[in-house]
């Protein structure tokens, strides 16, 4: 986490400003002679395990793990989601050697904690048929310079859900494009003066615009001749600002905070009638609108170029391997039994309603049915889902630290949301504020 130092970690800048592999070098160190655990062995008996996961479901997903394996047991533990306090409480067990053997990590922190060396290299140990199943554009994002530390449980591709019966009813179309998106919010405020098309989001939404902009083309974070390098000014950022500075300064989009009280209740009054989220959102909108039901429906994520669709995430996670495990091929079986099993999502999917869509395609069946979908009328959301999936753009890296830079961000954001600057420079100064983190961990960084 920022501001934290890690035993080692003066050996490490060392080799990272001596021009090394700029991910890869930093972690040789940090790993080397890594042992310890919080599992353990009884005697004779089953090898132990311990897990950490704020993921609803876990519990009920170890139970039946438990229930039908013999030579492994896990051993749950519930801990706070990671902005709510899971990301401190792995770093500091980390940092005192009794992380739990398998732990779960949101995607854009998985560089920082690899950084951190809080995960276990699993490029050997992630068995070949585990890794044929899982869509590659999702393991793509646990890979850096062809070493992979997360195992991908699930992946979010952009959606619009949006209020079909406020749309039909003023005749307004589904943009398919980000023009239209524009045009159909100009038609509904004519037509309902209080009601918008959707939300910017001025808390959380530092990772909304990392997700519009990496649809349009954008890299904010990449690696070359050892050295990484920031750009949250790039041509596809300025356009995507741009385009939502346009939206915000002519009152077309409503601009709150993400996740509130007061987003919710224009949800529920139609004062917003629409919503761009990863594919998670269609059970949380269940769940925190149930009188929606009949009203919603959901469509792809609008488009900058029809011809040439992209499809970025929001949201998403994955399971590490931690470093003091003393039982990483046990992990691992877990893992994959987590990851790629029917009777894993299942009972997952039994502790209520969800439509996180699977990384591994074959279990998209298995969704679908344990899914009632007659709050969206019926709709075939997941295969939804699986055509948008498979449209990611698999150009985009997180990086070191975003905890950092999405904190700037959202400050910045919020100071534009009430008229004390604008997104991109929100942006620009999360960028030069990210910075100084970056460079404290003896990492060659450039920007442009």
């Amino acid at each position: 986490m920022p501001g934290h130092r890690r035993p080692g970690r003066l050996a490490t800048r060392r080799r990272a400003t001596a021009g090394t592999t700029a991910l890869l070098t930093l972690l040789a160190l940090v790993l080397a002679g890594c042992s310890s655990s919080g599992s353990d062995t009884a005697g004779d008996g089953p090898v132990r395990l311990t897990f950490w996961s704020a993921l609803r479901g876990s519990q009920e997903v170890v139970d039946e793990f438990n229930r039908t394996h013999t030579k492994i047991k896990v051993d749950f533990q519930q801990v706070p989601s990671g902005e709510q306090g899971g990301w401190a409480k792995l770093s500091n067990a980390a940092r005192a050697g009794n992380s739990p053997d398998v732990a779960t990590i949101e995607y854009p922190q998985l560089p920082s904690f690899t950084i951190d060396g809080v995960p276990r290299d699993i490029t050997k140990l992630l068995p070949d048929s585990t890794r044929r199943k899982i869509l590659p554009q999702a393991l793509d994002l646990t890979t850096f310079n062809g070493r992979t530390y997360a195992v991908p449980v699930d992946i979010e591709p952009m959606v619009f859900l949006y209020r079909k019966d406020i749309f039909t009813k003023n005749d307004i179309p589904v943009p398919k494009t980000w023009a239209e998106f524009e045009d159909s919010a100009r038609k509904l405020k004519k037509a309902q003066p209080r009601s918008r098309i959707a939300s910017l989001f001025t808390t959380g939404g530092t990772l909304y615009m990392a997700s519009y902009a990496w649809q349009a083309g954008a890299q904010w974070y990449d690696t070359a001749d050892d050295t990484w390098r920031i750009n949250m000014d790039d041509a596809p950022t300025r356009k995507v600002a741009g385009y939502w500075q346009r939206l915000m300064d002519e009152d077309l989009v409503r601009v709150e905070p993400g996740s509130s009280q007061q987003w919710r209740a224009h949800l529920r009054s139609g004062e917003t009638v629409g919503y761009l989220a990863g594919a998670w959102a269609a059970g949380s909108m269940m769940a925190s609108t149930p009188d929606g039901k009949g009203k919603w429906a959901i469509a792809p994520v609008p488009q900058w170029d029809p011809a040439k669709p992209k499809v970025s995430t929001q949201g998403g996670s994955t399971f590490m391997v931690t470093k003091d495990s003393d039982h990483p091929k046990e992990a691992m079986e877990f893992i994959s039994w987590m990851v790629t099993s029917p009777d894993a999502l299942r009972a997952k999917l039994a502790s209520g309603v969800s439509s996180a869509f699977p990384v591994v395609p074959d279990l998209v069946p298995v969704a679908r049915k344990e899914m009632d979908t007659s709050y969206y009328s019926g709709q075939d959301i997941f295969g939804l889902f699986q055509q948008q999936a498979e449209l990611i753009s698999p150009t985009w890296k997180w990086g070191p630290r975003m905890v950092s830079t999405t904190t700037s961000g959202d400050d910045g954001l919020a100071k534009a949301g009430v008229g004390s600057g604008d997104i991109l420079k929100a942006l620009r100064d999360a960028q030069n504020k990210t910075m100084p983190d970056l460079k404290s961990l003896g990492l060659s960084v450039t920007t442009g």
